[in-house]
């Protein structure tokens, strides 16, 4: 309480105005661990604080979007991709009356157990680890067990439920497979995460020289805009007027999606965006070497346990478990350094200073309490 004023129940009762199909924040479904409720924010809101204090949000900001530790200041990075995301998210919340905390809670948190290099070091993982990896899984395990001094953030089950299902397939950004969110919110940010990245990867691979404006396909382009403001509001547009909200009396079953002509002409981009840029991304040289250095990095902490950070081994899950959880959570640089210290043929061939111990980059697992 704050005075006799609880700010809190304020903000619930204003959320009432919200459409029926909104998550109300007192309607949760709940807490992993019960806690005594913030006077002022109401549970999304604090689960959306928790996760901007978290060690593994200020990582995103070194972490590959598709450019492995690009040179250029203007590169998309899993940070500024979690940024574009809560933005879009946001605004087509507001426009359809949904919960806006919840939603971009989850957009926040949604990418915090990428790995370093992009879906490169997922793939990786995901080949090594015989239980298989994805990074959606490992974000929800980071905010239920590993941040926080492995007690984790302890958020909603709402938050939880989209951010473990948020991901998509590589054929349609509304095709089945890859999770289902169980709320409207978590479908705005599932969509909402193909509107950005889709468009900002297109500004990286003309920044990179890999396409230029020109090559993009001319058929979605005449559909979308002929830029990147132009393309993001169409997508954004259309979602909004072909969504639920504005059909609240419709019988039929309520979704968060695109008009048939807008999904086809962005499934078109994003197949161009596989064919002309990640799947050649994904087969050069910088690529191979941080495969290299993802799998020179499994095999020696999976043989030397002892150079583990010392919190890995009051967890109580296999090794293997921990040294994955020990790579997802590097940053780009990190991991090419610590792959140079346990390997220096790992180093870059112009490095020519000797090794030191990484120290502007600690270890992803030293945490300090975080439960702002």
């Amino acid at each position: 309480m704050i005075g006799e004023l609880n700010i809190r129940q304020l903000a619930e009762e204003r959320e009432e105005s919200l459409s029926p199909r909104a998550v109300k924040s007192k309607s949760s479904q709940g807490r992993l661990k019960p806690e005594e409720p913030c006077p002022v924010r109401t549970a999304f809101q604090h689960d959306r604080d928790r996760i901007i204090h978290s060690k593994s949000f200020r990582r995103l900001k070194h972490k590959t979007q598709v450019f492995i530790a690009p040179l250029g200041d203007h590169y998309v990075t899993r940070l500024t991709h979690t940024l574009e995301v809560a933005q879009i998210a946001r605004t087509i919340a507001r426009a359809l009356n949904l919960n806006e905390d919840l939603t971009e809670a989850i957009a926040l948190g949604h990418d915090l157990g990428h790995t370093p290099f992009g879906h490169v070091g997922e793939e990786v993982l995901d080949e090594l680890y015989n239980e298989g990896f994805s990074h959606n899984e490992q974000s929800l395990r980071v905010v239920d067990s590993l941040e926080n001094n492995g007690q984790g953030l302890n958020l909603t089950w709402e938050v939880r439920d989209g951010i473990k299902n948020h991901s998509k397939t590589k054929e349609d950004i509304q095709g089945e497979g890859g999770g289902e969110a169980n709320t409207f919110e978590g479908a705005v940010v599932k969509i909402s995460d193909s509107v950005a990245y889709i468009n900002h990867d297109i500004d990286d691979a003309i920044r990179a020289g890999m396409i230029t404006e020109g090559d993009l396909p001319v058929l979605a382009i005449a559909k979308l805009g002929n830029t990147h403001s132009r393309r993001i509001n169409t997508m954004v547009c259309d979602i909004i007027e072909h969504s639920w909200a504005v059909r609240e009396d419709s019988t039929e079953n309520p979704a968060i999606t695109m008009s048939p002509e807008i999904l086809e002409a962005t499934n078109n981009l994003r197949n161009f965006l596989f064919e002309r840029v990640y799947n050649i991304r994904s087969a050069q040289e910088e690529s191979e070497r941080a495969r290299e250095i993802v799998r020179s990095l499994y095999k020696y902490f999976n043989e030397h346990e002892d150079r583990m950070p010392p919190e890995y081994s009051f967890y109580k899950d296999k090794l293997e478990r921990r040294v994955v959880d020990y790579i997802a959570g590097m940053t780009d640089l990190y991991a090419m350094r610590m792959a140079e210290e346990i390997s220096p043929a790992q180093a870059k061939p112009e490095k020519k200073s000797p090794k030191k111990e990484p120290k502007d980059n600690p270890p992803p697992e030293v945490q300090s309490p975080t439960m702002f």
